[in-house]
């Protein structure tokens, strides 16, 4: 097996750094794998004391292969960190697994990530490698293609990361002008396309929806486990950039993921049913409110436009 670098992005809060690295060190290949720490500066001094614990902490960090560490004098904020320290790996290696301070991986999550990596590597069309999946029911399959990309514990290559944009701009001319809305919105399930908007007005800093919209635009594929080998534990409300949604805070699943090349193309039955749960869960009221306001958002204009 071909062991990736993991990179892992902190901030101020040692309690779930330290439960993300334990999960990590349960994983058998944790001990082949260098993983390279980027610890973002304070915004301001009531950041420095969590700030400081969290690098306390990764002083002590050992298991791995090799351990380097990068405190950032300065905040660069989420987003220019992981932009910036995947690039900058990205120039080293030729592949990539993603992680940032909240996630509480499966024993079985470098073995998985591992073998995707690898098993795709050549495969133009796929853009990257996901850890996570949505509280679906039924019987999934073991792994399926969305198109896009995704961000909570992903592994990209060199080549698929060469085509991200991080003019935010650029890409929403791109999907209004190919009339690709309804399908960036996942089939209007969820309102991505909103998200990237506010983005672009500086209202959230998201390099993932840019990531997302990157590969969607290139009709990349991302690929995702039928079960999650990540639980987000940052859903608790203490994250920066997340609010409390512990609904889609799952329990790591236990199982390992069997991997064998599939067909590159969205899983059509998948994305039903994860519409089904973003629409209409009772669980997820804050998806449900955002996907309302586009569909009023929706109807009016094509309201207008039958009376203009």
């Amino acid at each position: 097996m071909k062991y990736s670098p993991i990179l892992l992005f902190v901030y101020n809060r040692p309690y779930h750094t330290k439960r993300t690295i334990e999960s990590l060190l349960k994983n058998g290949e944790a001990k082949n794998s260098e993983i390279r720490i980027y610890s973002d500066g304070p915004k301001s001094e009531v950041d420095s004391d969590g700030v400081r614990d969290v690098r306390n902490f990764l002083q002590k960090v050992k298991g791995f292969q090799k351990v380097t560490i990068i405190e950032r004098e300065h905040n660069m904020g989420l987003a220019e960190s992981i932009i910036h320290g995947v690039t900058e790996m990205l120039e080293l290696f030729d592949r990539v697994i993603v992680l940032e301070d909240d996630m509480v991986v499966s024993k079985y999550f470098l073995n998985y990530m591992n073998q995707a990596l690898e098993l795709y590597c050549y495969e133009p069309k796929v853009a990257c490698v996901h850890a996570w999946n949505y509280p679906l029911t039924g019987v999934q399959p073991q792994t399926f293609f969305l198109r896009g990309a995704d961000c909570w514990g992903w592994g990209t290559w060199r080549r698929a990361w060469n085509i991200f944009e991080r003019d935010g701009q650029k890409l929403l001319h791109q999907i209004q002008t190919r009339n690709l809305v309804y399908e960036f919105d996942r089939k209007g399930a969820y309102p991505f396309t909103e998200m990237l908007k506010e983005q672009i007005l500086g209202k959230n800093n998201s390099w993932a929806i840019r990531w997302y919209a990157s590969a969607f635009l290139k009709d990349m594929f991302c690929l995702h486990p039928g079960k999650p080998l990540l639980q987000n534990i940052g859903l608790d409300g203490s994250g920066t950039h997340s609010g409390k949604e512990e609904h889609l805070s799952l329990e790591v699943i236990e199982e390992e993921i069997f991997l064998e090349k599939i067909e590159i193309a969205q899983n059509e039955t998948v994305l039903q049913e994860i519409k089904k749960f973003l629409t209409y869960s009772g669980k997820t009221k804050h998806s449900f409110r955002n996907l309302l306001k586009w569909k009023v958002k929706r109807f009016l204009n094509i309201l207008k436009g039958m009376q203009s």
